[in-house]
């Protein structure tokens, strides 16, 4: 395994935090006191081929592979973690799984608007009652001749005010658990679908987060994505995606923090030396880089497994569960090094403290990502080959 990244991968890692630098940072700080979405954002993502980045070129997508949709992330979080929720969302939750389990009617249909940001899509699992537990859920879909119909409703959706369109999930058949759930394609507009933004977070301000409505909604058939039944397969091998952005962009958020921090500490005098020369500043620097370099390895990890078209839960929740945790203990190092300004929103690792608390609670809380793991070391879990895996990336295939 070649650690270095290759001469295209350094060329989109450029392109994306110059991106971060130029289009995002000038912006989001009002965003992030408003609690506003920053629409204008995304023409600009669109136009860079961020919003099919990891999608083949016959789709209208960039052709990357997944190391780069990884860059992608780190250097949006490094930016804002609003941001970065956007791919993980929009690609990860919702392109990426119709591009895996949709048929091929549905790809052609569904992926090239996608991937040009014509349409926003999002992903509605969470219900008020149902998070990790997704048994528990109580939405439920009714066939009805060639359409089914759909009622339920979901909560804590990103970008649920912004999607034109919604991968929701929904039981066909309330008596199986998680063997009887279904995924379906919703559009904004049909009858019965009505979506609402959450307000007074604590962070991820300038994301859009809020619900979603779901009153006897007609969905044809022809939305529905993979068959009956595969609802709960579909949403775990959507995680994967989404949770692979999220450890990615930690260590985006890491790197911020720690750059902060150094140039902080450097011109900051207390007792007649920088404070970058007390030893117990100099310990949080160096905890702040061995978070990131470890970090950085297991993402590159998992990013290279996803290439290889290779099942890869397991090193996924583990990225994930590191990386957050890692990301939320570096940015409170940081605060802590800016002292009180670190305090205000004046300096940027006071958002990046209360963006980072949001990581460790949404796709899989760290409690769970730890029952997850133990699961795995003493051989109560493990994973099956799925009916519709990830293709494995060949430039061949994706760039033609």
């Amino acid at each position: 395994m070649d650690f270095e990244l290759s001469e295209e991968h350094k060329m989109i890692e450029k392109m994306v935090y110059d991106f971060a630098r130029n289009e995002i940072l000038p912006i989001i700080k009002e965003h992030d006191r408003d609690g506003t979405f920053p629409h204008e954002l995304l023409p600009k993502m669109a136009a860079q081929g961020f919003l099919g980045i990891c999608l083949p070129v016959k789709y209208d997508g960039a052709g990357m592979d997944f190391i780069s949709l990884g860059i992608l992330s780190e250097g949006m979080e490094w930016a804002d973690s609003s941001v970065r929720e956007t791919i993980a969302v929009h690609l990860g939750l919702h392109a990426l799984p119709i591009f895996q389990w949709g048929t091929d009617e549905q790809k052609d249909r569904f992926l090239p608007a996608l991937a040009v940001g014509e349409h926003i899509g999002c992903f509605g699992l969470t219900e008020p009652g149902a998070g990790s537990d997704v048994a528990a859920m109580e939405s439920r879909a009714r066939k009805e001749g060639d359409h089914y119909l759909v009622s339920g409703e979901k909560m804590w959706i990103t970008l649920s005010d912004v999607a034109d369109r919604f991968l929701v999930f929904a039981k066909t058949q309330p008596d199986a658990g998680t063997r009887g759930l279904t995924a379906f394609l919703l559009e904004r507009g049909w009858d019965g679908l009505t979506t609402g933004t959450i307000k007074g977070k604590m962070g991820v301000k300038a994301s859009n987060t809020g619900w979603i409505n779901m009153d006897n909604v007609p969905v044809p058939e022809s939305h529905r994505l993979g068959e009956e039944g595969e609802g709960f397969k579909i949403a775990m091998s959507c995680l994967d995606n989404a949770r692979y952005t999220v450890a990615a962009g930690a260590v985006g958020l890491m790197k911020y923090c720690l750059k902060a921090s150094i140039d902080y500490a450097k011109q900051r005098v207390t007792f007649g030396h920088p404070i970058a020369d007390h030893q117990l500043v100099k310990q949080m620097i160096a905890q702040m880089k061995q978070r990131i370099d470890l970090g950085e390895l297991q993402v590159r990890r998992v990013g290279w497994l996803k290439n290889k078209g290779v099942r890869n839960t397991r090193e996924t929740s583990m990225a994930k569960w590191f990386c957050t945790e890692a990301a939320f203990a570096t940015a409170s190092d940081a605060v802590q090094v800016h002292g009180a300004y670190g305090f205000s929103d004046e300096y940027d690792v006071e958002r990046h403290l209360r963006n980072s608390k949001s990581a460790v609670i949404y796709e899989g809380t760290s409690q769970i990502h730890q029952l997850l793991q133990a699961d795995y070391v003493l051989g109560n879990r493990v994973d099956k080959p799925l009916r519709c895996p990830m293709p494995a990336y060949d430039p061949d295939i994706w760039q033609s």
